[in-house]
């Protein structure tokens, strides 16, 4: 199972305000007043609400009827414009309603879902899939596709279920199959349809990309932008609804270089924002397109590093992919139901599992850091349980874990991390990761411990890893438990004084616990790590915000290389 993180696609909750009469005494009644009425008028909840009203009073009637049912619905808007050297190469809008449904039969103890002979592991209330729904608000076409998937998924359920009952091979569970949560009434109004100006951004974007077209050694010089629009639908038979908004606009720069041996070198650099407004203006946006361009030109003419093993600085960006690949996915709860799984950190808690000056924390609730917006922050997760603030380590002890409504033996309940994207069961996952530090540490002081532990090991230099663009990891038992960071930009920091290096070629591979044990000490400046994480239910957006780490000891190996042939002839679009 390998779990990667990528900084291409951003996806950021937006909370709607609700406005609120003047005349109103108390403003959590008058709230509550006006979401009631907008969601009585919400065309798609309501359907939703009639169509599994009767479901449920309709299989209350069989011999075994379903103790629990959620429909979950994503109805997205998507326009992704792309520009490549100074040409528009696409620009198309197009429009989705997702539905997800899951049927839950036999308890909250012992359901379809519970783990019998090869099925060791995983949430099957669904059915693994999401269907279309129809856009054009067609109330009979809805429900008959609601009403088609609730009868094919508990066709499915039952005869999962019963095979269960039947079957020698299962045990009785350490842990139940499904927790109880408490009933969520949430509702936010439609956002506006209009939010941008397709044109504007069409031009803007194939300005954006025009110097690309002035160094012949680059292989590809591509702007891209996205806006997204999710309005999520939850509804379960226990009585849960939730509504929530997401918004978001992202803006990706990405060009690759032919290096002087034929390898080919890749940057990316991206803008993330709520609103088309929030991104940088023209200026700024050109700007870093040509240091994008710059850094490439001197990427080209790079050493090739060769594999590595001592002390090195992982700046802030780098540190937050690190701890997201080594640290996070071993903090997800649903792995440890799983005996194929490693299960590293299984009996940790309240053990020393981190140095004793660093403290984990996933916060889903929180949706700036230092004013720069999360997307790992929502309100309710894709079980329509209510985002929960955890700390999963407390100087250097582990707490907890990340939770879904996938109980283990010694923690019964979720905490708000049960996520996956619009087509999967959910599972507990990752949001907002955050590292902080009791004992931080100026860069200079960094660099100097750098130096020295270079020079006690007898090393020439040591490695400072500077940018990162994503990584994987793997949590088996089948395979090697170790992860691979895909840095861009890295130095070498020589011990002798000489200037810093820069480098090309290097990954960044190791195995947790010989790593974690290396973490010498935190910086006192704290970095924001965007992208989407993929694992078992999907890709999903995160965020990892931590600050620069001293290593007394990493290793490196080299990245694959991609070569293809050199030009004949020069460009036509360079000029003498």
């Amino acid at each position: 199972m390998v779990v990667r993180i990528f900084n291409p696609t951003i996806r950021l909750n937006i909370n709607h305000i609700v406005p609120v009469n003047k005349n109103c005494v108390n403003f959590l009644l008058c709230l509550v007043i006006v979401s009631a009425a907008s969601a009585q008028e919400d065309f798609l909840l309501s359907v939703l609400n009639e169509e599994l009203n009767r479901e449920v009073v309709g299989f209350s009637k069989a011999d075994l009827p379903p103790y629990f049912i959620s429909y979950r619905v994503n109805d997205m808007a998507y326009t992704q414009i792309q520009s490549s050297f100074g040409s528009l190469v696409q620009s198309h809008t197009s429009k989705n309603r997702l539905l997800f449904t899951t049927v839950r039969v036999g308890n909250y103890q012992q359901d379809n879902t519970h783990p019998a002979g090869d099925r060791r592991w995983g949430n099957e209330g669904g059915d693994g899939r999401s269907i279309q729904l129809a856009v054009d608000d067609s109330k009979e076409a809805i429900q008959y596709t609601i009403w088609r998937a609730t009868q094919n998924n508990y066709r499915n359920a039952l005869e999962s279920y019963r095979s269960i009952k039947n079957t020698i091979q299962t045990t009785k569970s350490k842990f139940d199959d499904f927790s109880k949560a408490p009933v969520e009434k949430y509702f936010e109004n439609p956002l506006t349809e209009l939010w941008f100006d397709k044109t504007e951004w069409e031009n803007k974007i194939r300005k954006y990309s025009e110097p690309f077209l002035k160094n012949s050694n680059l292989v590809t010089g591509d702007v891209s932008l996205q806006f997204v629009s999710d309005r999520k639908y939850f509804v379960s038979s226990e009585g849960t609804q939730v509504v929530q908004n997401m918004r978001y606009v992202y803006l990706s720069i990405n060009a690759s270089i032919r290096a002087t041996d034929g390898d080919i070198v890749p940057l990316h650099s991206s803008f993330f924002a709520f609103s088309p407004s929030g991104l940088p203006d023209d200026k700024a946006v050109l700007a870093e397109v040509n240091n994008v361009i710059g850094k490439l030109i001197e990427l080209k003419k790079a050493p090739l590093a060769d594999p590595y093993s001592g002390p090195a600085i992982l700046d802030a960006q780098v540190s937050g992919v690190f701890f997201h690949e080594i640290f996070g996915h071993r903090v997800e709860g649903e792995r440890l139901r799983n005996d194929m799984d490693s299960q590293t950190f299984k009996e940790k808690i309240n053990n020393s599992v981190l140095n004793k000056t660093l403290s984990v924390v996933f916060d889903p609730t929180k949706s700036e850091f230092d004013g720069k917006p999360l997307n790992g922050f929502y309100r309710y997760d894709d079980e329509g349980v209510k985002a929960q603030r955890v700390m999963v380590v407390d100087k250097g002890i582990l707490k907890t874990f990340l939770m879904s409504r996938s109980p283990l033996e010694t923690i019964k309940t979720s905490n708000g991390h049960g996520r996956s994207d619009a087509s999967s069961d959910p599972v507990s996952r990752q949001s907002n990761l955050i590292v902080e530090t009791n004992k931080p540490v100026p860069f200079t002081e960094l660099r100097k411990m750098l130096i020295q532990e270079a020079k006690k090991q007898g090393k020439g230099y040591g490695y400072y890893f500077k940018s990162v663009v994503g990584g994987f990891t793997t949590t088996d038992r089948f395979n090697p438990n170790a992860f691979n960071i895909f840095p861009t930009e890295v130095y070498r920091i020589y011990t002798d004084g000489r200037p810093d290096q820069l480098v090309r070629g290097v990954d960044l591979i190791g195995t947790p616990l010989a790593m974690f044990a290396e973490i010498t000490a935190a910086g006192n400046q704290s970095e924001i790590f965007s992208g989407f994480c993929g694992a078992e239910s999907g890709s999903v957006p995160v965020t990892a915000i931590s600050p620069a780490l001293f290593v007394r000891r990493i290793e490196t190996q080299k990245k694959p290389q991609a070569d293809i042939e050199s030009t004949l002839l020069e460009s036509p679009t360079v000029k003498d």
